[in-house]
């Protein structure tokens, strides 16, 4: 029986709702709004920014502060001691912990209930609305789901609230009745000990008929080059004949492409890109010719973007979703239904279309090197490493870039600690084919590699097998949605790193 052909009409009227994102962006974005002021008229928050007088997007954005995470610290803070009402009507009882800040180890993103329906479950549906709308032949649900998740930190947990990775709190909440189609089981989806994990998923998972994958590309190939040990196979499509589609995010593609495709050789295997945050779903990639991201404009966010021009400055211009521009960078501000309010949540985005409104991911507000002018963004790093493996035979597993601002020969230039699956044929090359690409693709970075005045050649060194991972379980954030940043504007990180890999 074809189960995917009989569940398929179930989604038919969302189909048909998305179909409204050309159209009605402006007054769903409106409506979201309205909705969001309704219910933060009974906080705190609230009462202190004058909810009850606020009616329109003109008054909102003049009655609130546009806030990082050090402004919201100390509301969040009572929430997770139990206080009522604070962000978010109620008690939010559950918390994904995100990467630090300049303060703390760790920030803690509340999740209330309407945020995980509104917003995080309603974009796991999204996404197999569109899929199966582009792929009639489908049949994703007659098999299972393998699914990588995080675990939970009972070690910062309080009496009145919990605290774990967001697709722990995922999967911990989520309808009983799905744990039927996944893999693996709930159990072993939220151990703690990523390497343990990684074993265990690949033993459940074998024996199943999966369809489909979900998770960020690193990890997910961590555990799959597990299944391929323990198999003896080829490719993957010798263990599941029927895999179909893999749902990714967190991270670019890009680097793992090749990976997965050399991995995957089937024609009919799928890939769909999905940008869901701790502290919200806001994309899918409805066209799968299109690179571009649909933002989700009907949840419960509310979006607003600054021109990176003017980040930093102590009145930047705001705009809301129906004020941005093609073509232009900017970072991402975002009111929610988990009680977030105009917070800055530290993306970058670029549109490419606005009806409907498209986009993709460029980088983070901090994780770029502009230690010379050079501006150079994770947008540009991910695609001047495409060209490169291209051109070489190459292939990344995971990669680190900063500065070197003035070494004993008074020479500044970015240096590149990269952790190949498939080293280049020539190193030289390779570093040589990068940094020609980076100019392309950034003028400004072009500009000071000009005569190599102002900048120099970038360096490239080797990082040995498996030292990422050494540094991530030195954080504490090994597996689940952790990653390696790959852009700092200072060496802090970098230091680290090659520390461990001289060991």
């Amino acid at each position: 029986m074809n189960k995917t052909k009989l569940i398929r009409n179930l989604f038919v009227p969302r189909q048909h709702q998305l179909d409204r994102y050309a159209t009605e962006p402006e007054e769903m974005q409106r409506k979201a709004l309205s909705r969001l002021l309704a219910q933060g008229r009974q906080t705190l928050w609230g009462w202190e920014h004058g909810f009850d007088r606020v009616e329109s997007y003109e008054q909102f954005a003049a009655s609130s502060p546009v806030n990082t995470y050090e402004e919201l610290k100390g509301y969040i803070d009572r929430m997770r001691h139990g206080e009522r009402n604070v962000l978010w009507p109620g008690m939010v009882r559950w918390y994904a912990k995100s990467s630090g800040t300049t303060n703390d180890k760790s920030k803690f993103i509340p999740v209330s209930r309407q945020g995980l329906r509104d917003t995080h479950y309603r974009g796991g549906t999204d996404a197999v609305v569109w899929y199966l709308r582009n792929n009639r032949d489908s049949r994703i649900f007659d098999g299972r789901a393998l699914i990588l998740g995080g675990s939970h930190a009972p070690n910062y947990n309080l009496k009145h609230s919990l605290v774990g990775d967001l697709s722990a709190i995922l999967i911990e909440n989520i309808n009983p009745l799905v744990n039927l189609i996944r893999v693996p089981s709930k159990r072993t989806a939220l151990l703690g000990d990523f390497e343990l994990k990684r074993d265990c998923i690949a033993h459940e998972a074998m024996g199943k008929d999966v369809t489909n994958l979900s998770g960020v590309p690193s990890w997910m190939l961590s555990v799959l080059d597990r299944v391929m040990e323990l198999s003896g196979k080829t490719h993957l499509e010798e263990v599941w004949p029927h895999l179909e589609v893999f749902f990714h995010g967190g991270v670019a593609f890009t680097p793992y492409r090749e990976q997965y495709h050399r991995l995957i050789t089937s024609p009919h295997m799928h890939y769909m890109e999905t940008y869901n945050a701790s502290e919200g779903f806001f994309g899918l990639q409805d066209d799968p010719s299109d690179s571009s991201m649909s933002l989700m404009v009907d949840y419960g966010v509310f979006y607003e973007f600054i021109p990176m021009s003017e980040l930093g400055r102590d009145n930047p211009t705001v705009v809301p979703l129906w004020g941005v521009e093609t073509g232009q960078n900017y970072a991402m501000v975002i009111t929610t239904s988990s009680g977030l309010w105009r917070y800055q949540i530290g993306d970058t985005v670029r549109f490419t279309s606005l009806r409907p409104y498209k986009f993709i991911i460029t980088g983070r507000t901090k994780s770029f090197i502009n230690a010379f002018g050079e501006e150079l963004i994770v947008d540009n790093a991910e695609r001047g490493l495409d060209v490169a493996c291209k051109s070489t035979d190459a292939e990344v597993r995971e990669y680190t870039a900063a500065p070197v601002f003035m070494d004993e020969h008074g020479q500044c230039r970015h240096q590149w600690l990269i952790e190949f699956s498939r080293p280049p044929r020539d190193l030289e090359a390779f570093a040589q084919r990068l940094d020609l690409a980076l100019q392309t693709l950034n003028s400004d970075y072009e500009a000071k590699r000009y005569k190599d005045i102002t900048l120099q050649r970038l360096q490239v060194i080797p990082a040995r097998r498996g030292v990422f991972d050494e540094w991530l379980r030195s954080q504490g954030k090994l597996g689940g949605q952790h990653k390696v940043p790959r852009l700092s504007n200072d060496r802090r990180i970098i230091e680290q790193i090659l520390g461990l890999n001289a060991s």
